[in-house]
């Protein structure tokens, strides 16, 4: 009678599992479906190719490559800016600070709690800290902000798969000789290179599909950035500010823009898998 019973359980949960999964992948598909609908016959060369021009936001010539560059700028600078902070971060909570579990509990605690901030609030304490210095949006203040809003996604990322490394592993490298700094380095990233470069670029799809942090702090111009000093428009940007305008013209070519968007993101995903599965090989197993 037991186990007839736990045979029908197991089933209502397969059942509620497989629902669950093709109720998320019919999201997805609706949502890319109706992107792809509305931006693809809009979208041309000249659309991506060329800078917004006299007129463009009321339906004339002109196309978001400002937008596509300013995006690439930010997100490529401020994930090289969180990485070479983020992976020393990760490392020195998983090698140095093994005897000291309590402190290293709440920094994870911290960085989860930073997580959870909403980008906005990133955007409006980077937003406060320009008026105290004096600042002008810009793209550099632009690339701090985003960093500093990616930065706890990609340390508890990264600290999430240094934990997968063996325990025996640590300390067979510490036997041998080997310091704490060759054991991060040499040890632990070649152990989680996969993983690392996975976190690293979903960070990068995280910092370039977000508007929030830099509406206030980064700006918006038509002309491609030419120095850190200069504003630059972003791509979710530009979809904002196209769907709101009132010629259904401009609101198509942000369907266009979406669909910008979310192919760069596909890409990263793919690529993401690529190399996760390319470095995956080299791990050694226990």
């Amino acid at each position: 009678m037991a186990k007839k019973f736990l045979n029908i359980e197991e089933k209502i949960f397969k059942f509620l599992m497989k629902l669950s999964t093709l109720f998320i992948i019919l999201v997805l598909l609706s949502i890319i479906i109706s992107i792809f609908y509305r931006g693809l016959p809009v979208l041309s060369w000249e659309m991506i190719s060329q800078s917004p021009k006299g007129g463009f936001y009321f339906g004339k010539e002109g196309g978001i490559l400002n937008a596509i560059v300013g995006s690439l700028y930010l997100s490529v600078a401020s994930t090289l800016l969180a990485t070479l902070i983020g992976i020393p971060v990760a490392l020195y909570i998983n090698v140095y600070m093994t005897r000291h579990q309590k402190i290293a509990s709440f920094i994870r605690f911290c960085l989860d709690l930073l997580w959870g901030v909403p980008s906005i609030v990133y955007g409006a304490f980077g937003f406060i800290v320009m008026v105290l210095l004096g600042l002008k949006t810009s793209l550099l203040a632009g690339i701090l902000t985003v960093t500093i809003f990616i930065l706890p996604i990609i340390v508890r990322s990264l600290d999430e798969i240094l934990t997968t490394v063996p325990r025996g592993l640590h300390e067979a490298s510490l036997s041998l000789g080997s310091t704490r700094s060759e054991t991060s380095f040499k040890v632990f990233l070649r152990q989680c290179s996969g993983g690392i470069i996975t976190g690293i670029l979903l960070a990068f799809g995280r910092g370039i599909g977000d508007a929030a942090s830099v509406l206030f702090t980064t700006g918006y111009t038509d002309y491609i950035p030419d120095s850190l000093g200069r504003p630059a428009a972003t791509l979710p940007l530009a979809i904002f500010f196209q769907l709101s305008s009132p010629f259904p013209e401009v609101q198509d070519r942000a369907y266009a823009a979406t669909v910008v968007l979310t192919l760069i993101i596909l890409i990263i995903s793919i690529i993401t898998r690529i190399i996760s599965k390319k470095y995956n090989k080299n791990q050694i197993e226990f």
